[in-house]
């Protein structure tokens, strides 16, 4: 691995807002490695998804995994060297390529059911990774959990959370990691999220508001939402967004730690122009106040890239990539996502 290298003495004089930076404008590989194990999305994920992420313009890739899946059930929970060998192949491909990428535990619905029971079991695989990816260079970064919730309230999730991220420090002392508050990195939890005592925190959170826009017609939320939704941009539309993303600032202000948006999309059951008009709108905020973003997601059912029949979806490539130089004749316009994964 000729591009493994140590941290200098200018990595560690570098703070958690020159990381958050490096994340910029990015992406998820959704439905890959965070898939069910009997699914097998990994498979999905082509040598050439990672030139297409770094030719179109994105300086980050959020690699959500599905450690619980492949890790055993019993002390010491070893993780599956197969699959750690697939997920070290993406990280290498894409840090190869100069993008800065985020590891996290995705989908640990055991964890968040009875987080007693499963503790010694999550820090267990966070004590693997640690130790497996702490020569990697420091463009690799860590996110403990995505979306805690259920059994993991405030109290449990943070007392939790600070001791994987003193645990990470042990083998890890200068790399990013990235926090997030409870119900599902809601902006709105930012009061209640315990900052851990360490250096080069980011704080993740994620927006889908409105979640009747966003997730409408999706089978996999609890209560389904409708049908024929639209986001048009109106004053009042915009307004929710700018006082969400005012809120999130004035957190980082106070807490001096830089704020990612881990995730943000509209699923494909809703019209393409309201996609993109609120695609371009939840970007250009971020963006308007330092917030660095991971789209959700490549290329699934929020996805702005047809892997099947290889072409962008303009519209919502060229509301999160205004800049972007993929040729007119990669790109279609008004396409949409018709299954459900």
């Amino acid at each position: 691995m000729g591009f493994l290298q140590s941290a200098t003495s200018a990595d560690c004089a570098r703070d958690a807002f020159y990381w958050n930076s490096r994340i910029g404008r990015g992406i998820n590989f959704g439905n890959t490695f965070e898939s069910p194990k009997e699914k097998e999305g990994f498979r999905r994920l082509k040598l050439e998804h990672f030139d297409l992420i770094k030719s179109a313009g994105f300086d980050s890739v959020r690699i959500p995994v599905r450690w619980s899946d492949h890790a055993g059930t019993k002390p010491p929970y070893r993780i599956d060297p197969e699959f750690q060998d697939r997920v070290d192949r993406a990280i290498k491909e894409a840090l190869s390529r100069d993008l800065t990428v985020i590891v996290n535990m995705h989908h640990y619905r055991e964890l968040m059911d009875d987080p007693e029971k499963h503790e010694e079991r999550f820090l267990s695989i966070w004590k693997q990774l640690a130790e497996h990816y702490r020569d990697y260079p420091l463009a690799l970064y860590f996110e403990p959990l995505n979306e805690p919730v259920g059994k993991l309230n405030a109290a449990r999730w943070n007392g939790l959370q600070n001791k994987a991220v003193q645990l990470i420090r042990k083998t890890n002392p200068e790399r990013a990691v990235l926090i997030a508050p409870i119900g599902w990195n809601r902006i709105d939890e930012l009061g209640n999220l315990e900052v851990p005592d360490a250096n080069n925190l980011i704080v993740s959170v994620h927006y889908y508001e409105p979640h009747e826009f966003t997730h409408q017609g999706a089978r996999w939320v609890d209560a389904p939402r409708p049908l024929g939704i639209r986001w048009t941009g109106s004053a009042e539309e915009r307004r929710m967004v700018e006082e969400e993303m005012k809120a999130a600032v004035s957190w980082s202000k106070t807490h001096s730690i830089p704020v990612n948006i881990g995730e943000f999309g509209a699923y494909s059951k809703a019209d393409m122009e309201s996609r993109r008009q609120w695609t371009t709108f939840i970007r250009e905020q971020a963006e308007a106040n330092g917030i660095s973003w991971n789209y959700w997601e490549l290329y699934s059912v929020f996805g702005i890239y047809d892997s099947e029949n290889n072409f962008w979806r303009k519209e919502l490539l060229d509301a999160l990539l205004p800049d972007n130089k993929i040729d007119e004749s990669q790109k279609r316009s008004n396409s949409r996502t018709i299954t459900e994964e």
